[in-house]
């Protein structure tokens, strides 16, 4: 049984983060710990193990999880959280860790202790999620289902606009008025730095497939699609990089501008090399 002192496993998306809290709370509350009497319990070697995994030096692997698991009293469903855990964390593509976070997100312990951890990694992992956001500045926006589904291109499910829906009003990101109408909200919304990277990966992939795909979805007359390659030294970069984001702002203040908006568009600009780069010094970045 865990400890009554010791951090909740199911509050955390990163299980080195809980290590190292466990360590602080246990120090505080255990004399007798260390970092070699975990060792000791865990049956390693290594008397730093648990300080050398806390700061990324090194990986729990899948034989050393049960390991950890007996060390800091785990109960059964504690010990499979943690798996998770180490999967997600530690996993080395993105379709990996969108796996991972599936497993861990699908605890009911973990989806009321970070609710909202859930709901955010799903605005940026779901590209319609984004996109009824912006679909509630239209003057004939309405929260029924069936009308926001059909109003995406590509369509979408009325069942994935309710869940849209409800996912963006719990994180603020739509707000009802006393009228009843709901507008776009001005929320801030954080999370951790492990499930923020991986949605905005998948964030960008989603809408570069979006791109793709309206060259046959979207008439020619409402889309614009082009590229242009160049061939710069490294230290051009940063300008180049400068320019993208000045352009980017721009069109951010033009279509706030914009007093009838009635339809949301998508603007991707991608900047990235086709040969190998030349390393230089970080301040020239």
């Amino acid at each position: 049984m865990t400890d009554q002192w010791a951090p909740d496993i199911f509050e955390y998306t990163d299980y080195r983060m809980y290590l190292g809290d466990y360590y602080t709370a246990a120090k505080a509350n255990t004399k007798a710990f260390s970092y070699r009497y975990f060792s000791r319990k865990a049956g390693y070697s290594s008397p730093n193990f648990l300080k050398l995994v806390i700061e990324g030096k090194r990986n729990v692997s899948s034989d050393s999880i049960d390991r950890f698991a007996k060390a800091l009293k785990m109960t059964a469903a504690e010990r499979r959280f943690f798996r998770d855990l180490v999967d997600f964390c530690q996993a080395e593509t993105v379709e990996e860790k969108n796996k991972a976070f599936d497993r861990v997100a699908a605890s009911r312990r973990f989806r009321k202790a970070r609710r909202l951890e859930r709901a955010f990694f799903l605005y940026l992992s779901r590209w319609f999620y984004v996109a009824i956001r912006e679909l509630a500045a239209s003057a004939e926006f309405t929260t029924d289902p069936v009308w926001i589904a059909a109003q995406l291109v590509p369509p979408i499910k009325p069942a994935e606009a309710a869940e849209a829906l409800e996912a963006l009003l719990e994180l603020g990101l739509l707000v009802e008025g006393e009228d009843g109408r709901i507008t776009r909200g001005e929320t801030s919304v954080t999370t951790g730095h492990e499930v923020r990277a991986l949605g905005v990966k998948n964030y960008h992939r989603q809408m570069l497939q979006r791109a793709a795909e309206s060259m046959k979805l979207v008439p020619q007359r409402y889309r614009d699609v082009s590229a242009l390659t160049v061939c710069i030294s490294p230290s051009a970069v940063s300008e180049f990089k400068e320019r993208i984001h000045a352009f980017r702002e721009g069109m951010l203040d033009l279509g706030d501008r914009d007093d009838n908006p009635t339809a949301v568009y998508q603007l991707n600009i991608q900047f990235f090399p086709l040969s190998r780069v030349e390393e230089v010094e970080e301040d020239e970045e």
